[in-house]
């Protein structure tokens, strides 16, 4: 099952909803308005508790012995296995508090629009994405990026809690993967004693969307205004992509020809992207730095091909391959912005 998606037998739903838009092979729940939060965790088939009890280990006398340190986790509504090697300090996180965040981040909800959420697996890992009031104004205003926040967390042990600022170019759906200097767009809390009052401490996370929207938008705007070559773009897509230092140095030398062939198909990609695509022929992305960025996060939003859902998502949210090659693009263009075309030059 490439999707990965939760398929809850009790009830015969797939553990998904999403507002308008289909995904995740056209399963789940669709509906047309924005849900409220307990709207979301019906829909999206996440209205179950989560229990933590210790393993009970048969020994070959018969014998059994209850562990005072080792642990499992599962679901209350089938009572699914999520995770069977949980520590004693693991604490659970219930789904119903993930939603509790969203709506504690601007004041019970009020501005809050629940857009995706869903379950993988067996319930053990679950994902919530939320669009936050106000925009990214780029140019003229045509060029809009809506405000997101993501939350992914697990039910088996195996990863933190994660929160995730996480603007959208609407124009092209291209996720912008952008850390500044002074803030990041991640948080992360472990499920450790603690764990639920961390959480629900959103101020943290809200001061994060805030202060990097104030700051993307204007480093986008002036983007629009710094000038490009074309050739110059291509450079800088190949460094963005490079997949180690010994390919950055043969781009850096013009050694294209000892390039990986399969390195260069993924460089012609997205430059084609960045060359014919509608939403690269705009006034703020046509020969512009902002543009060139765009080359980078469009291109694996919108052209790269995935194995499946799921890879999608942990390449582009969750620290994967493109969210780290766009910060590459950011750190780039910030770069050609104070240097020129210098940073493109062997060190």
């Amino acid at each position: 099952m490439a999707h990965n998606l939760n398929f809850n037998s009790r009830t015969g739903e797939y553990s998904f909803f999403s507002v308008k838009e289909k995904a995740w092979h056209g399963l789940g729940k669709i509906v047309e308005d924005y849900p409220t939060s307990a709207e979301a965790l019906k829909f999206a088939g996440l209205d179950y508790d989560v229990i933590k009890a210790p393993n009970t280990h048969t020994l070959p006398s018969g014998n059994s012995i209850v562990s005072d340190n080792s642990f499992f986790t599962y679901r209350s509504d089938n009572e699914a296995i999520l995770g069977d090697k949980v520590g004693k300090d693991y604490q659970v996180v219930q789904n119903r508090e993930a939603f509790s965040f969203f709506d504690s981040i601007v004041g019970n909800g009020e501005g809050i629009m629940y857009e995706t959420a869903g379950a993988l697996g067996n319930g053990e890992r679950i994902f919530i994405t939320a669009k936050l009031p106000g925009y990214i104004r780029v140019g003229n205003g045509d060029d809009v990026t809506e405000k997101y926040i993501f939350l992914t967390t697990s039910h088996d042990g195996s990863g933190s809690i994660m929160a995730a600022f996480t603007p959208i170019r609407i124009v092209c759906q291209n996720t912008l993967n952008a850390s500044l200097r002074n803030a990041s767009n991640v948080v992360r809390i472990k499920h450790t004693s603690g764990a639920t009052d961390r959480f629900a401490d959103a101020h943290k996370i809200m001061g994060l969307a805030n202060t990097l929207t104030d700051q993307l938008g204007d480093i986008f705007n002036h983007w629009t205004t710094v000038r490009i070559t074309d050739q110059e773009v291509r450079k800088l897509i190949q460094l963005a992509l490079s997949p180690n230092k010994e390919t950055t140095d043969l781009i850096r030398k013009g050694l294209e020809d000892e390039m990986s062939t399969v390195f260069k198909n993924s460089v012609n990609d997205a430059f084609a992207y960045a060359m014919t695509s509608d939403t690269q022929q705009m006034e703020t992305t046509k020969g512009t730095l902002f543009g060139a960025y765009n080359a980078v996060t469009g291109y694996f939003q919108n052209v790269r091909k995935y194995a499946d859902g799921q890879a999608k998502l942990q390449s582009i949210v969750l620290g994967g391959t493109a969210q780290q090659k766009s910060q590459s693009a950011f750190e780039l263009c910030t770069s050609y912005d104070k240097n020129g075309a210098g940073i493109f030059m062997p060190n």
